[in-house]
């Protein structure tokens, strides 16, 4: 089994990755607080590309458009300890607290090693093997811990764990310009630009003039064709990076919409 998760409680998941390959579309509805053990994780985003190796810790703001790829490295599998943060969670937490309004952090945030993190996250460890139940009560302290050690080691931190809002009406066409390549539905599309599916099709229809499912497919074969021409990327590369979900149906969908197929191009 190339996969697999084991839970403390469903907020607190540790998983082993053995394949050569393990790709994931993120927009998260809560923050995901990443201990990387061993492996690999790049993350791009629109603007920005992230790429962890093992002992790093890293955070995935809710909500965040990122393609996530998990590699194996050095011999060993791609291990981690996730640990959701939840708005109830979080909201718990800050309810007696006086946070300074700051600028909201709308990226991947990763952190400088720091022996309390380590120890934290480390001491999750022994409770995977056990058999029975988790209990609730310790898991709440280990999240709590958690969060208490992201607060002293960023300052900036609160801005980030204490936002509850939710995505408001944006600008539809500057958004989709910007994150066509994420393989996202078109009902996760609407809801982070604050818009219902119904709304969504309707206001793509206006902007675009054309369907969703068109013109992200259009979108996705040309940002491919300028990776192979420009960036001399190979296929299965960049068949993830601009949104599809496997080789073979990439390579059918270029080739109808271009007349080659991509390994024509490096013939």
């Amino acid at each position: 089994m190339d996969y697999q998760v084991n839970y403390i409680n469903p907020e607190i998941k540790l998983s082993c990755y053995h394949g050569k390959l393990f790709k994931t579309e993120a927009a998260f509805e809560e923050h995901l607080l990443v201990w990387l053990i061993s492996g690999e994780t790049k993350i791009i985003q629109a603007d920005e590309q992230f790429v962890f190796g093992a002992g790093s810790t890293f955070l995935i703001p809710r909500n965040q458009l990122a393609t996530i790829f998990n590699y194996p490295k050095d011999g060993l599998p791609h291990q981690a300890v996730a640990m959701h943060l939840s708005a109830l969670r979080l909201r718990q937490f800050y309810n007696h607290k006086e946070i300074k309004p700051k600028a909201v952090k709308s990226k991947i945030i990763g952190f400088a090693k720091h022996p309390l993190l380590k120890s934290c996250l480390t001491s999750l460890i022994p409770y995977f093997e056990l058999q029975e139940n988790f209990p609730e009560k310790i898991a709440s302290l280990k999240i709590n811990e958690a969060i208490n050690i992201l607060r002293t080691i960023d300052e900036n931190i609160d801005s980030t764990l204490s936002n509850f809002d939710e995505p408001g009406k944006i600008d539809l066409m500057a958004f989709m310009e910007k994150n066509f390549m994420f393989n996202m539905s078109l009902k996760k599309f609407g809801y982070l630009t604050g818009r219902s599916l119904t709304t969504f099709k309707r206001d793509f229809g206006r902007a675009f003039n054309t369907t969703p499912q068109r013109w992200l497919t259009q979108k996705r074969l040309e940002l491919a064709h300028y990776h192979f021409v420009e960036n001399k990327k190979r296929p299965v590369e960049v068949c993830y990076e601009v949104g599809f979900e496997n080789l073979s149906h990439f390579s059918r969908a270029f080739k109808k919409h271009f007349g080659y197929t991509p390994t024509s191009l490096f013939n």
